[in-house]
């Protein structure tokens, strides 16, 4: 902790320099970039599960044994040491335990597991093959919010953080033959996790992404990126792992454009330079272009669909491609359709919720809230040609006084970053949503911005900045303007608040003119098939006048740059509790939780079209 402090303080004098040196060091170990293209075996399916509230399974301090009747991790068949008699017995059995479908949360499973928060043991039985010198990894793509990852009864990693992957390398604990996986989950969050335990989505516990048994050779290529430079040239890097890393060749294919060959240094990393290749078709919304990649070393292949494109902003204009683009949009939680979200996004759930924003809204854009979303929905965006604003939960507020709290920020904003760079839907990383005015949260901010830059200078900064209203004119006064390259304000004048639906066009906006801005949020609950002549609240009716009154408030701002209103569909939310028009559910969507299209959703849709 001493070490990350006296980081940060480095980070504070030094600016950049600083922050690429912490950047460095927040590098997770691991990465396995593509591992849905590599030679893996998927582990979703039948899970059985043991429910832990006191966490006893955790616990075997000075090697207790009532304690270690009780440790699920354990590689021991319940049945057959039963069988044997004598005085040994266990308060568990993981073998003949209750059965879950993974990935998916288990507050979806059972009635009983609804708002269960805490512990939960996961087994999965698995065959795996001898590796005869390669290597084997697990790879987790979420499990919310703390893991403690056992194979064969080995602890072999741990984990925190809910939305972001993590792989541990199982080599020697991996037997040929049949495995023992378990999984304790710990879904509780306090003040010093990210999110806290106060929001406003459900939390959903579980192994909520995919699990993959990785295999590679001896030496792999653990990560490799490729961007395109504002000049047309491309520019990237190859990170090897392993014994033979320093000194590699690799050899990497654009498609049927571009080639090269470059050669890594003692440390296993190579830098990547080609210039810029006459055949590009630059990837964009209306033309989502991707090339198939090929990264090739040490007897290795890493295999990758990238689009190439820049962006950048110029006054209160985004270009991209060098071109101003209006970002029309709406943001995103991630759940799929349905009376009972699982958080299971499948590649069908995904696809239905990103089509209806491109193809029904007529949008380009989406915001996906309030955390990295699955890495289904990232490819997909790149293949649909959707941009994208990407986020950490850094959510209302957190300890911003605490340096533990700053290293898991920028350690989970970091492992977004590494699986996302080569996303070319990926156009801006915000730092923080809707976070009150401190000077502790401003320096906490500032090191995450800073973090970013290090990372990723090719893509935009940004925030979702709360608001202050004198009379009819909205500010922003946030001394974290400068750390930001696009402004972006939730607003909610007209559901929140004394102000009448007609007096939203007449607000005036006093904001920079010299930075795009993007109303990030604004929106207003309506309960789909709720119907009122008097337009009273929580009617559609309700809602789509909101909609338009707003819209035509945002056509008066003349830096605007793009919108993405609150929500696309409805979704669970415990702290929404109306027994009659919420029960659970933020009803602020434009769909309701089974795809019902409420009257907002055409009055949006209209007014992109017109856009378009």
């Amino acid at each position: 902790m001493k070490k990350f402090a006296l980081a940060v303080f480095t980070f504070i004098l030094l600016g950049s320099q600083g922050a690429a040196c912490l950047a460095d060091d927040l590098r997770p170990p691991l990465l396995l970039t593509g591992s849905h293209q590599r030679d893996s075996q998927d582990l979703s399916g039948p899970w059985t599960y043991s429910r832990d509230l006191y966490r006893t399974g955790l616990t075997d301090i000075n090697g207790w044994v009532a304690k270690s009747r009780m440790q699920r991790y354990r590689d021991i068949d319940v049945a057959a040491e039963e069988a044997k008699g004598g005085a040994t017995f266990f308060e568990f059995d993981m073998d003949r335990g209750p059965v879950m479908t993974i990935p998916g949360a288990w507050n979806a499973a059972q009635p009983e597991l609804r708002y269960y928060d805490g512990l939960i043991w996961f087994q999965r039985k698995f065959n795996a093959r001898e590796l005869r010198g390669g290597r084997a990894f697990l790879r987790f793509e979420a499990v919310n919010y703390r893991a403690h990852v056992y194979l064969n009864g080995k602890e072999v990693g741990k984990h925190e953080g809910g939305f972001t992957p993590f792989a541990v390398e199982v080599s020697e604990a991996l037997r040929a033959g049949e495995n023992r996986l378990v999984v304790g989950v710990d879904s509780q969050h306090d003040a010093q996790s990210i999110p806290t335990q106060i929001t406003d989505w459900d939390l959903y516990g579980g192994i909520t992404r995919p699990v993959r048994l990785v295999y590679t050779p001896s030496t792999f290529i653990d990560d490799a990126m490729l961007h395109l430079n504002r000049d047309g040239s491309i520019a990237g890097s190859v990170q090897l792992n392993g014994p033979g890393a320093a000194g590699q060749q690799v050899a990497i294919r654009i498609g049927d454009i571009a080639s090269v060959n470059v050669t890594t240094d003692a440390q296993g990393r190579a830098a990547v330079s080609l210039p810029a290749p006459r055949k590009l078709q630059r990837w964009s919304p209306d033309s989502p272009t991707l090339y198939d990649v090929q990264f090739a070393a040490a007897g290795d292949t890493l295999r990758d669909r990238i689009g190439f494109r820049t962006i950048a902003v110029d006054g209160s204009r985004i270009l991209l491609n060098g071109k101003p683009i209006f970002l029309r949009g709406v943001s995103m939680h991630e759940e799929e359709f349905g009376p009972n979200p699982a958080r299971n996004m499948s590649e069908q759930a995904s696809r239905a919720l990103l089509g209806e924003i491109k193809h029904k809204l007529h949008g380009n854009y989406v915001r996906l809230s309030h955390y990295p979303h699955s890495e289904t929905t990232l490819r997909l965006a790149d293949e649909m040609g959707l941009l994208v604003w990407s986020e950490i939960p850094v959510y209302w507020t957190v300890d911003w006084d605490n340096p533990a709290v700053l290293r898991k920020a920028l350690a989970m904003q970091a492992e977004t970053i590494y699986r996302d760079r080569n996303r070319a839907s990926v156009i801006l990383w915000s730092v923080g949503n809707e976070t009150p005015v401190s000077a502790p949260r401003t320096r906490f901010h500032a090191a995450m911005a800073a973090n970013v830059r290090a990372l990723d200078p090719t893509r935009l900064i940004s925030a979702a900045l709360l608001v202050e209203r004198d009379k009819d004119v909205t500010t922003i006064n946030d001394p974290l303007l400068e750390q930001l390259d696009v402004l972006a304000v939730n607003t909610y004048a007209g559901w929140y608040g004394d102000d009448r639906l007609a007096d939203l066009p007449g607000l005036k906006w006093n904001v920079p003119a010299n930075r795009p801005l993007i109303l990030s949020e604004f929106g207003a609950d309506a309960l789909a098939g709720y119907h009122d002549a008097g337009v009273k609240k929580f009617s559609e009716e309700y809602q789509a006048a909101y909609y338009r009154n707003t819209l035509a408030m945002a056509d008066r701002i003349a830096t605007l740059a793009g919108m993405s209103p609150w929500v696309l569909k409805d979704f669970r939310s415990p702290r929404r509790e109306h027994p009659l028009l919420q029960n659970g559910w933020n009803r602020k969507g434009l769909l309701s939780e089974t795809g019902a299209r409420k009257q907002a959703f055409d009055v949006l849709a209209d007014y992109y079209k017109q856009k378009n």
